[in-house]
């Protein structure tokens, strides 16, 4: 059976650097040819230099030549959602907001499914298709 997905962002989470906020989080998203990509944040003490979890996946699911979300998965120590910057990038390759599952997870692995049209209602439109 395959793990929850959820399981992959906690994963990531303790690889976060993350030494000026202490705030770690990992993300994984599962693409629409089914294969997860993992991120975890990474912080630059020349702030605001460092990258969202949530980015980072995202950067490993295009170079993976992945195109669309089917889902995404947020660990963080109190289950708070991504921001509305990786909200934004990731809407880029969500094509039915209303159908893309978005876990949120705590340390405690206390669990929140949301729909991604829950955390980002309006959108800024994409150009050129």
């Amino acid at each position: 059976m395959k793990r929850p997905l959820w399981e992959d962002a906690i994963e990531a989470r303790a690889a976060a650097y993350c030494p000026y906020s202490g705030y770690a989080v990992g993300a994984a998203i599962l693409d629409d040819n089914g294969l997860v990509h993992t991120g975890c944040n990474v912080e630059n003490a020349a702030s605001p230099v460092g990258t969202c979890a949530e980015v980072n996946a995202l950067a490993a699911m295009v170079r993976a030549g992945g195109r669309r979300i089917r889902a995404v998965a947020v660990a963080t120590a109190d289950g708070a959602p991504p921001c509305g910057s990786c909200l934004q990038a990731l809407s880029e390759f969500v094509q039915l907001p209303q159908e893309v599952e978005v876990f949120l997870v705590d340390a405690a692995g206390n669990e929140n499914l949301l729909h991604f049209d829950q955390l980002l209602p309006i959108r800024f439109p994409r150009q050129g298709g």
